[in-house]
């Protein structure tokens, strides 16, 4: 059995000195491999605890600072798209001004271009297609449709001024028989001495150009064979001549004496057929698209005439060709031979596959006017002809200057209207303008981040402390083409082009607003992201301020107490010598 040994006092004082020592030392050196002063809460309680909220909420904030990261990525995608899309939406203005620019130019004048080279020609009868006593048969309206009385100048005006080729009659003689036609400012009968009615000169090609000069639209005849031509053949071989055969067409039934057809063209100051006023009864209510076209009036003259006649039987068809291709029907009735509605008329039109590449109808109730459009840049002409089963039957829209009524039983009449010269260039412009309004909606749909799209609605929501207490919403836009307002194109006329340029800039407008927000809102996102950046710094400086060991204080803690351990060591060394004296008595 072993017993315990015996220390004396001095031995265990110096030896619990020791142990104290060594518990400081491991402690200190502890210090010094981990650099923090309190490892635990055994260490310091209570600045181990502040130290650890310290430090959660700075881990808290730190994943919050990526949040706020991300939400400074998804506004900068934003704003990329601002960027872009603002070229875009400038592009769309641009195109719109240029649309506005052509359509004043289309329609401030009707004019229609020759093709043959007609310089030099001191006797127009030795051109083949021309004979002495041929003649051009000129009308003119005014700029809202109403006949106008000319003649050459001091000559009783009429409906119709007719210009004869005598033999030896030069190209400069008939530029001057054109031009000195004069618009009657009195009454039917009296002596035109107005303002001239056409410019007719030779352009730098040599091509016969005539245009009205008054704003309105005109007519041309083309009468062969002497001026009493029986068929087309002569008639079109005249119009040929002048450099007019890719414009003039067969006019159909006619009721000029002495003739049975007549080859035409009408050259209008628009770039669309337009209608009248269209109204349903004489109180002049505007027509709506449920109106039968048996029951349309005409609202721009007075008393309110019918524009149809006889529209009561299948056989009743409305024709459209364009550029002078092959003639669609449009059928007028039911089976039962009862009218259609304004609606029927415009969706036969729109539904025909022949009809529907090229052109577009529509109806404005607000005006009361159909309208006919180009919507394709090559379309230069409109051939409107009416086909009824019985002498008298009508329909005018008033598209052109002729009357579409049979004259000779179930026969039909045609009108060729040539566009304003800006028509194709306005489709051409249409066609861009809603390119760019598609390449809108792709822009805006590529402009997410990670699936928060603020050009498509969708809300940021961005947080700034651990509590959710402080935080900033960027609302989303819908900036589609749509969304912005920017409706497809429609140059048709001076006020749909206006509307669109209003569409436009209003557009425009909103996307740099928008734009002026997405600043604001990431200065201030990046102002708290600097703030948060900082604040996670200063919670963690003050984390360590509780525990971070001074690593030099340590150091020389540690360097202190080892020299007090080899102090005790030697302490414990003299205290048991005394033991060790009696060896010497063996």
């Amino acid at each position: 059995m072993s017993s315990d040994v015996v220390l004396t006092a001095a031995m265990r004082t110096n030896l619990l000195s020791l142990q104290g020592t060594q518990s400081v030392i491991d402690l200190t050196q502890n210090r010094l491999a981990t650099g923090r002063k309190v490892n635990s809460a055994l260490d310091n309680p209570q600045s181990f605890f502040a130290s650890q909220a310290l430090n959660n909420r700075a881990s808290d904030l730190t994943r919050l600072l990526d949040s706020i990261g991300q939400s400074i990525q998804v506004i900068k995608a934003a704003d990329n798209g601002i960027t872009a899309l603002t070229k875009l939406v400038e592009q769309a203005d641009s195109i719109a001004s240029q649309a506005q620019d052509a359509l004043a130019q289309g329609t401030a004048e009707a004019k229609v271009v020759g093709n043959k080279d007609l310089r030099g020609i001191n006797d127009l009868t030795s051109v083949p297609g021309i004979v002495a006593a041929d003649e051009i048969i000129l009308s003119l309206t005014d700029d809202d449709g109403n006949a106008v009385q000319i003649a050459p100048y001091g000559v009783n005006g009429a409906a119709n001024a007719t210009i004869a080729f005598a033999a030896n009659m030069s190209t400069d003689q008939l530029l001057a028989a054109i031009n000195d036609l004069r618009i009657n400012t009195g009454t039917a009968g009296t002596p035109a001495l107005g303002d001239q009615a056409f410019e007719a000169k030779l352009n730098d090609k040599g091509y016969l150009e005539i245009r009205s000069l008054n704003g309105g639209n005109f007519r041309a005849v083309f009468e062969g064979t002497g001026g009493l031509g029986t068929t087309d053949t002569a008639d079109l071989a005249l119009a040929s001549a002048l450099g007019f055969g890719n414009v003039a067409r067969s006019a159909g039934d006619t009721a000029t004496a002495g003739t049975t057809t007549t080859v035409e063209f009408t050259a209008i100051a628009d770039v669309a057929l337009t209608s009248f006023t269209l109204v349903k009864n004489t109180n002049g209510d505007l027509a709506d698209r449920s109106t039968l076209l048996s029951a349309i009036l005409n609202g721009d003259a007075a008393g309110f005439p019918a524009l149809s006649a006889g529209i009561d039987n299948a056989g009743d068809d409305y024709t459209i060709a364009i550029n002078g291709g092959s003639r669609q029907i449009i059928n007028l009735t039911t089976a039962a031979g009862v009218s259609l509605t304004v609606q029927d008329f415009i969706d036969q039109i729109n539904n025909n596959t022949t009809l529907n590449s090229k052109i577009e109808a529509s109806f404005d109730e607000s005006t009361g006017q159909l309208s006919i459009k180009a919507i394709d840049a090559g379309v230069t002409s409109v051939e409107v002809g009416f086909d009824g089963n019985t002498a008298g039957d009508r329909l005018n829209w008033g598209f052109g200057n002729a009357t579409l009524q049979t004259v000779t039983g179930a026969a039909d009449v045609r009108e060729n209207i040539q566009l304003g010269a800006a028509s194709g260039q306005l489709a051409k412009l249409e066609q861009d303008f809603d390119k760019i309004r598609d390449q809108i909606d792709l822009l805006v749909e590529d402009t997410g981040y990670r699936g928060t799209n603020l050009l498509k609605g969708d809300d940021l929501l961005t947080v700034f402390n651990e509590f959710r207490t402080s935080s900033i919403t960027t609302t989303g836009v819908e900036f589609t083409a749509s969304g912005l307002g920017i409706e497809e194109a429609d140059f048709s006329r001076a006020s749909a082009v206006s509307g669109m340029l209003a569409q436009v800039r209003s557009a425009l407008e909103s996307v740099r607003d928008f734009g002026t927000t997405l600043a604001n809102d990431l200065s201030v996102i990046q102002t708290r992201q600097t703030f948060t950046t900082e604040l996670i710094n200063t919670l963690k400086a003050g984390s360590d301020a509780l525990t971070v060991a001074d690593q030099n204080e340590e150091g020389a803690k540690l360097l202190a107490l080892q020299t007090r351990q080899q102090l005790g060591v030697t302490s414990l060394s003299l205290a048991s010598q005394s033991q060790q004296s009696i060896l010497r008595l063996f």
